[in-house]
């Protein structure tokens, strides 16, 4: 093993002490301390709370989207608690205060609740799925891999998170379990959009320059960045095939056009925003929990419920400016 391998491994097995010990010394991430939770005058703890899970699923309700449910504070949070307070009116710092606390109380109190797993729930289940696009390529969809999987995404949870509510669930039908809830749909006309790429925020505002709803996205990468100006929607598409072209990145030893088929676990999710700007669109994901934490190839890509939220308040025509 030489020197860079040694501290890869060291680096690994101090980041996962780490984790081991953060989730040692959490609080109790169960329904009842959840929505008991309440802001006390104190930021949010560090690693996972209570509060954290209850303040995600609030702001969900409230259109300010924090990404996947998964009860940890962190950036995605932040930017969900600023993009709230910015649509209320309130001083928007991105911390959690009394004024703000209370503004969401309108959302109502009880966020974790029970559901009774369906027949349809654990129906069309896909067999594990290749990385390959290739392999990809012969399917015929690219489904959830698991009931676990297929519930966390409905109701915008983290998989682990689902698991760490019902420790004992075996996810099959009849069986009742604890889950997030997030609330409906939002419902307004989206008349422009907003990428900003600094705060890695998609902020959508109607025909009055009202700021009604704020989601987490990844956009671009430095290798494969984002286009700039202003631009507009085209088309929308729910659950798109993807058109995979090796001219504009290679994925694998593919070097060959490929259509991969649709599903939720395609590498545009079950949403494709088609924008003017040719091969650029917004979209969903196949790993809702890595948005804002790793980089795209120039689009704008979201969770697939954000995506689905988002493609039935827009419109063909509809602007979407990139900034910086």
């Amino acid at each position: 093993m030489d020197r860079f391998q040694v501290i890869l491994a060291i680096a690994a097995a101090t980041f996962a002490a780490a984790v081991t010990f953060a989730k040692a010394n959490a609080a109790p991430m169960d329904p009842v301390a959840i929505n008991a939770a309440t802001f006390a005058g104190e930021q949010l703890p560090e690693g996972q709370s209570p509060l954290a899970a209850k303040l995600q699923i609030l702001l969900d309700r409230a259109g300010a989207s924090p990404g996947v449910i998964d009860g940890y504070a962190g950036d995605n949070v932040e930017k969900a608690i600023r993009g709230f307070q910015q649509v209320n009116r309130l001083p928007a710092d991105g911390l959690i205060d009394e004024m703000t606390w209370n503004t969401l109380q309108a959302m109502g109190n009880e966020v974790i609740v029970s559901y009774t797993i369906t027949g349809a729930d654990v129906s069309g289940i896909s067999e594990p799925l290749p990385d390959d696009y290739a392999r990809l390529a012969r399917l015929e969809h690219l489904g959830y891999t698991s009931v676990q999987e297929k519930l966390a995404e409905r109701f915008h949870m983290d998989m682990e998170f689902i698991a760490e509510l019902n420790p004992n669930a075996a996810f099959s039908a009849g069986e009742t379990i604890f889950v997030a809830d997030p609330g409906s749909d939002q419902k307004a006309d989206i008349a422009s959009l907003v990428a900003d790429k600094s705060q890695a925020r998609l902020l959508a505002y109607d025909a009055s320059q009202t700021l009604v709803a704020i989601y987490p996205v990844t956009i671009g990468s430095a290798s494969t960045p984002s286009p700039s100006g202003t631009h507009t929607v085209n088309a929308i598409a729910i659950d798109p095939t993807y058109s995979y072209n090796p001219e504009n990145f290679v994925q694998g030893d593919n070097t060959e056009p490929l259509t991969l088929p649709p599903g939720p676990n395609g590498p545009v999710g079950n949403v494709w925003i088609d924008l003017s700007e040719p091969t650029y669109g917004i979209h969903g994901t196949p790993e809702p929990s890595k948005i804002d934490k790793t980089s795209s190839h120039g689009c704008v890509r979201m969770t697939n419920w954000d995506a689905n939220e988002l493609a039935h308040l827009v419109s063909k025509g509809v602007t979407v400016e990139f900034r910086d």
